[in-house]
């Protein structure tokens, strides 16, 4: 399915607009720029400092668990190392595929915003779609690493805020005894 949908996103989406504007997209995920961004802004407003914490963990968890743990055990190679023939609109990647960080780092942050700001954490979940497809459409990913990277990103950041919850409850308990 993977090879399907790389070829289909090649031969049909490809076009004068859409070779400027999805590098420029995948850029704001590099290095997760755009959210440490976002984070760094939030961490500097005493009212959403909690929020740009939990960003940051989430981010951070994360890459962690992406770039040092998943990525050396499934050793996937990108999409231009299986394919050479198809023409890069940005410098090749370093590393393994398999999970996408950009989409990971992305969805890990706005599913985080989503608990604490619902309407930008719906921008921020459109952005890091856009974020995600862009690694598709340059042909630096496979569908399944985004959809992995996108997963591992949700998952993150609602379990450090379960997590959260669970120790505002216990903190909580103990003031009020």
């Amino acid at each position: 399915m993977d090879q399907v949908i790389m070829n289909f996103v090649q031969q049909n989406l490809h076009n004068a607009v859409t070779d400027i504007v999805f590098p420029i997209i995948t850029m704001l995920g590099e290095n997760g720029f755009i959210w440490l961004l976002l984070i760094f802004i939030l961490l500097l407003n005493k009212k959403h400092r909690r929020c740009g914490g939990m960003l940051l963990l989430a981010l951070a968890l994360t890459f962690l668990l992406g770039e040092f743990v998943l990525k050396p055990i499934i050793a996937r190679p990108r999409p231009f190392m299986d394919d050479p023939s198809v023409a890069l609109l940005i410098p090749p990647p370093n590393g393994f595929s398999f999970p996408s960080n950009h989409a990971s780092s992305s969805f890990a942050v706005a599913t985080m915003l989503c608990f604490y700001h619902k309407k930008a954490g719906i921008a921020a979940l459109v952005l890091a779609a856009l974020i995600a497809f862009s690694r598709v459409f340059l042909f630096v990913h496979y569908p399944t690493d985004v959809m992995a990277g996108a997963a591992l990103g949700i998952l993150c950041a609602v379990i450090l805020h379960v997590l959260l919850q669970l120790w505002k409850r216990k903190n909580e308990k103990k003031h009020n005894q």
